[in-house]
């Protein structure tokens, strides 16, 4: 029985298989909240990247952490960290200094200013998430959680449910 993205996408045909069902589904999925969280940032000058580094230096405290430690702490892939770095740095939100053992070393840290920031953003995040996916209840969403988690797992996880 085809889904319903079968009559979103205006398919003629149906999908090749229910795997390919799921990953579209789940990218057109990602899509649509990731492009909403992106509304409620860019007013601030802030794409979902630069902001989930700024969580991820908030998190680290004063020591802060090098850029390829944010970098691999980053919720989606970006190749780029030195890119974004320097654009929260012309905004005043982040620091980036070398270390003196290791000039190689480069080790990021947020200012005062981005720490207000985030600060500022994380009740209207909450909220956002809450709107897109309170619907699903706390037994779905704990379910749907689990699920994902086993996605991104390279090999199967035994359950309950899937021995």
């Amino acid at each position: 029985m085809p889904g319903l993205l079968v009559h979103e996408l205006r398919m003629s045909v149906p999908f090749a298989s229910r795997e390919m069902e799921a990953v579209l589904n789940l990218m057109r999925t990602a899509d649509y909240l990731r492009r909403e969280v992106a509304e409620l940032l860019s007013p601030h000058g802030l794409s979902p990247s630069s902001y989930n580094v700024l969580r991820i230096l908030r998190g680290a405290g004063t020591a802060g952490l090098p850029c390829s430690e944010v970098s691999q702490r980053l919720v989606t892939h970006d190749p780029d960290i030195t890119r974004l770095a320097d654009r929260l740095m012309a905004s005043g939100w982040v620091v980036r200094d070398r270390q003196p053992g290791d000039r190689r070393v480069v080790v990021l840290r947020i200012t005062p200013e981005g720490s207000d920031l985030v600060v500022r953003l994380d009740v209207d995040l909450q909220d956002l998430h809450r709107r897109q996916l309170s619907h699903l209840g706390q037994t779905n969403l704990d379910m749907f959680i689990r699920l994902l988690e086993q996605a991104r797992q390279s090999e199967p996880v035994t359950t309950p449910e899937n021995p």
